[in-house]
C-alpha cells in the first residue's frame, strides 16, 4: 500500500521534469492588447487587378482581385491584422492543456493565387501540409534558418498536398513564396511552445494560460520586422493583462 502511494508523487515529478505542471501547481493567466496605425489608413494597390490578362494564369490568378496583404489595416479602427504577438523562447513550465497542439497538422492552402493564411503559427511538434485549391500548378518554397528548405511543386487541386516538417524553433519568421506566381508571399512562424498569436483584421490578440509572471513578448510585422523585439509583460495569476495599446507609425510602416 505504501508503494502506491508513491504514484502521485512519482507522476508529479515526472511532469515537472518535463516541463509541465498541473493547474494546481501552477498559476496561470492571460494577456490581450490590440496593434493600430498611428496615421493615415493607407491605399495599396492589388497584386493582381481582377480580369488582368496580363497576369500569369490569368483565367484562375486574375478571376477576382490579389489583393496587397502585406498591410492589411481596418479603416474604422486602425487595427492590423497578421502582425505576430510570441514568446521570445518558451517557458519553463506550459499550461497542460496547451501541451499538445489541437491538431498535429497546420493546412496551408493556396486559393485565388494567395496563400491561405497568410501569416501561420506553426509549433515544432506540428507538421504543414501544404494543399491547394487551384486549378494550376503552384510551387511553394521556403528558405528557413533553422529547418531544412524546401521547393516543390503543387499539383492542380491538390487536396492532399505535400507535408513539410518543421522541428526545429525558427530565430525569424519563415517567408514563403511560389516562384510561378512571384506576388504569391506567406509567412510560418515556428514556435516551440504555444504562445503566439496573429492579430485579427481589427488588430486584437489574445495569448491564454501563460505561467504568471513576467515574460519577454515579440512583435513582428512583415513590412516592418520587429515592431517590438523585447516586450515585456507582467502576467497576473487567474487574470487577463491588458497590454498597452501597440501604436505603428505609418511612415515606418511603408518604409519597406
Amino acid at each position: 500500500m505504501r508503494t502506491c502511494r508513491l504514484w502521485p508523487v512519482v507522476a508529479v515529478a515526472a511532469a515537472s521534469l518535463l516541463g509541465f505542471v498541473t493547474p494546481a501547481e501552477a498559476q496561470w493567466g492571460s494577456i490581450k492588447g490590440k496593434v493600430v496605425l498611428d496615421g493615415d489608413v493607407p491605399t495599396l494597390k492589388p497584386l493582381v487587378k481582377m480580369g488582368d490578362a496580363a497576369a500569369k494564369d490569368a483565367a484562375v490568378c486574375a478571376a477576382q482581385e490579389v489583393p496587397d496583404e502585406s498591410a492589411v489595416i481596418d479603416p474604422s479602427t486602425k487595427g492590423i491584422a497578421n502582425v505576430v504577438v510570441y514568446l521570445r523562447k518558451a517557458p519553463s513550465k506550459i499550461n497542460p492543456a496547451l501541451a499538445k497542439p489541437a491538431s498535429d497538422v497546420v493546412v496551408y492552402d493556396q486559393k485565388g493565387c494567395r496563400f491561405i493564411p497568410h501569416v501561420a503559427i506553426v509549433q515544432t511538434s506540428q507538421t504543414v501540409q501544404v494543399i491547394s485549391e487551384d486549378a494550376i500548378a503552384h510551387n511553394t518554397r521556403g528558405n528557413p534558418i533553422k529547418n531544412n528548405g524546401f521547393n516543390f511543386i503543387v499539383a492542380p487541386n491538390d487536396r492532399m498536398g505535400i507535408k513539410v516538417p518543421m522541428k526545429l524553433a525558427e530565430t525569424l519568421p519563415v517567408g514563403i513564396g511560389c516562384d510561378i506566381h512571384p506576388w504569391m508571399k506567406g509567412w510560418w512562424v515556428v514556435v516551440d511552445h504555444p504562445y503566439a498569436a496573429v492579430t485579427d483584421k481589427d488588430g486584437t490578440f489574445e495569448i491564454k494560460d501563460l505561467p504568471a509572471g513576467e515574460h519577454e513578448f515579440r512583435v513582428w510585422q512583415e513590412r516592418m520586422g520587429y515592431v517590438e523585439k523585447s516586450l515585456k509583460v507582467t502576467v497576473k495569476d487567474k487574470a487577463t493583462t491588458e497590454v498597452p495599446t501597440i501604436k505603428v507609425p505609418v511612415k515606418s510602416l511603408l518604409a519597406n
